[in-house]
């Protein structure tokens, strides 16, 4: 399998390639824009925590980590799972059915370096079904805990604030929303790496918002993707995902990579107005509180060496979900620690890791949300 040249000049050359099929990207879109709607929020979303990936179809979830836009019509209703393989764990979010619409994304609770990705997402009658799949290190299909979320969105937001996403698959974007109007774009940078471009989104002359990426695997095989690097031209992002299998080599695989910037991780706003987000080692508007302001977040490494305490003040009120990825170069990976802290002031516990499932220091972008 390919692999990353390690000479100085094979270095240089990797730069010049990534760097003009970025500037590729971001010269086209891919896909036509959807027209502008009435929604001004996310159309249809959920969020949940699997707190226990043995239970048995179909279990009610965690309801102090659980809510969704079906809450309106049937507030009765609650998210619900169950396990159908070593690994293997379905979420049911009721009423808000939308077939393979939307983007789901997936964070892994354990200290163990287990990791996730999502085998498929679909439409069982009125409802929406998330179907995800856990490995350890080094492949093997196993259980752990872990956060999931699903959306969709559709029409044009007034500035001030943004959300997009993406779907690479079989390496065609088959599924792109941009909350400006206009067309996302997607292009290779070498086996298992892509850039993606989110026209408008951003802040004029900083870095800002948060970025999230899931691999999708139809097949189930074991794969992990993150963000390598992301930056900002004007008011365009770009981001660059890479995408790793279970021997820490670059591989083929789809994903869904999603943007909110003075919004929610879900894509919706007032409700919720507490949510936050930051960036390890980026800083600026990447680090927003919607009750504080920028730069009131913070995060401390604390032991062992690759863990870290995400601290997000007044942010901690009713259902509450977090997600979190890696951010940098090579196979490294973060998630949860354990399920974050509860109370207004709230603490999301991250570790990272390298393939082998040894924690390691590692850059992250971690995104936490309230329900209201």
């Amino acid at each position: 399998m390919p692999t990353r040249p390690s000479s100085p000049g094979g270095k240089k050359r990797l730069r010049s390639l990534a760097a003009a099929a970025l500037t590729a990207v971001l010269a086209a879109g891919a896909l036509a824009v959807a027209g502008p709607a009435a929604a001004a929020t996310a159309d249809r979303w959920g969020f949940a925590y699997v707190k226990d990936p043995t239970v048995p179809a179909w279990t009610v979830l965690d309801t102090t980590r659980q809510w969704g836009s079906w809450k309106t019509a049937f507030p009765a209703a609650w998210a619900q799972g169950g396990k159908l393989a070593p690994g293997r764990f379905q979420v049911r979010f009721p009423q808000v059915a939308a077939g393979a619409r939307g983007v789901p994304h997936v964070t892994p609770v354990n200290r163990t370096g287990h990791y996730c990705e999502v085998v498929r997402w679909f439409s069982a009658g009125a409802d929406q079904i998330v179907d995800v799949q856990c490995h350890k290190p080094g492949g093997e299909r196993d259980d752990t805990p872990f956060t999931v979320l699903w959306t969709t969105s559709s029409g044009v937001l007034p500035a001030g604030t943004s959300h997009a996403y993406v779907q690479q698959a079989g390496g065609a974007l088959v599924q792109s929303y941009n909350s400006t109007g206009a067309a996302n774009g997607l292009g290779p940078l070498g086996v298992g790496q892509w850039a993606v471009k989110l026209p408008g989104v951003g802040l004029a002359g900083a870095l800002a918002g948060d970025v999230q990426v899931t691999a999708v695997q139809p097949n189930a095989a074991p794969r992990r993707c993150k963000i390598d690097s992301w930056s900002a031209a004007g008011t365009d992002v770009a981001a660059n995902v890479s995408c790793f299998d279970q021997a820490g080599a670059p591989a083929a695989t789809d994903f869904a990579l999603s943007y909110h910037r003075r919004r929610a991780v879900i894509g919706s706003l007032a409700p919720p107005s507490r949510f936050g987000y930051l960036g390890t080692g980026v800083g600026g508007p990447t680090n927003d509180n919607s009750v504080l302001g920028v730069g009131a977040n913070s995060v401390a490494a604390i032991a062992p060496a690759g863990r870290y305490l995400a601290k997000f003040p007044q942010l901690g009120v009713n259902q509450t979900h977090a997600q979190v990825v890696a951010q940098g170069a090579g196979s490294n990976y973060c998630h949860l620690t354990q399920p974050w802290s509860t109370g207004l002031d709230v603490e999301v516990d991250v570790l990272c890791f390298d393939n082998a499932g040894v924690t390691t220091p590692h850059r992250f972008l971690a995104t936490f949300t309230s329900r209201v």
